[in-house]
């Protein structure tokens, strides 16, 4: 039976890419290897997941180092050929660093690091990451960053969201936007974005952390599921076109 082939990286300093792997592999049961900074290739995966954590120490800024890795020249090269990658956190930092995602994440508005769950809004379904969710429903989901405001231009800002390139919103337990949901100051309450093309999604909230059932909360593991679901759909959608072609 095939299997999703997960690669995550490992920087100096990350500190949920074992989180991460053991999602992967042990709970939904695909393969999953990782995948040292240094290395010049990401191999044969199916999906890249660029892990949260501290790397580099954080040093000149969140990710600001590590998109100069060695790896990340691939990781890139893979994702503008259409590959999936999935930034968390510090993961999703790293992205915007590495300009595949647009924005910056600057210090919470607090100026204070928050860890708690807080409460997401799917927008959108139709993309590999939320296929197994429904539009408007929120997810229960845990936080752990000190800079996690999201930021960019108003134009930027207006077409992000006017490419319908906003997947995760901060929200009450009922859907409602409001200031109080928010826990950073991202503008417009995001908490996740895609690429134009739907294939690189970067969020700040760990959804890896939410996926364990001996965690109590599995919510965020919708989002790997959506993931394996979208991944094994186009694996047989490849199997079956030469025979219609036929």
């Amino acid at each position: 039976m095939k299997r999703v082939r997960f690669g995550v990286i490992v920087f100096p300093g990350s500190n949920c890419d074992h989180d991460a792997h053991h999602v992967a592999g042990a709970i939904l049961g695909q393969e999953a290897r990782f995948i040292w900074h240094k290395e010049g290739s990401i191999g044969d995966v199916d999906v890249v997941i660029v892990p949260g954590g501290f790397s580099y120490g954080d040093y000149l800024r969140c990710g600001a180092i590590a998109r100069f890795s060695p790896v990340m020249q691939d990781v890139v090269r893979f994702a503008k050929r259409g590959g999936l990658v999935i930034g968390i956190c510090n993961g999703f930092q790293i992205l915007t660093e590495a300009a595949l995602l647009p924005g910056v994440l600057l210090r919470n508005a607090s100026l204070r690091f928050s860890c708690k769950d807080v409460q997401l809004r799917v927008e959108r379904t139709d993309l590999p990451w939320t296929n197994r969710c429904t539009t408007g429903e929120v997810l229960r989901v845990p936080i752990a960053h000190g800079e996690g405001n999201f930021f960019a231009e108003a134009e930027t800002i207006k077409r992000i969201e006017g490419n319908g390139q906003v997947l995760f919103r901060y929200a009450e337990p009922d859907g409602r936007l409001t200031e109080a949901s928010n826990p950073n100051g991202s503008i417009n309450n995001i908490a996740g974005i895609v690429n134009e093309q739907g294939n690189v999604l970067g969020l700040m909230p760990h959804p890896e952390r939410a996926s364990d059932p001996a965690l109590g909360n599995t919510d965020g593991r919708k989002i790997f599921d959506s993931l394996v679901a979208a991944v094994l759909s186009t694996h047989a959608g490849a199997l079956v076109a030469p025979a219609e072609r036929n």
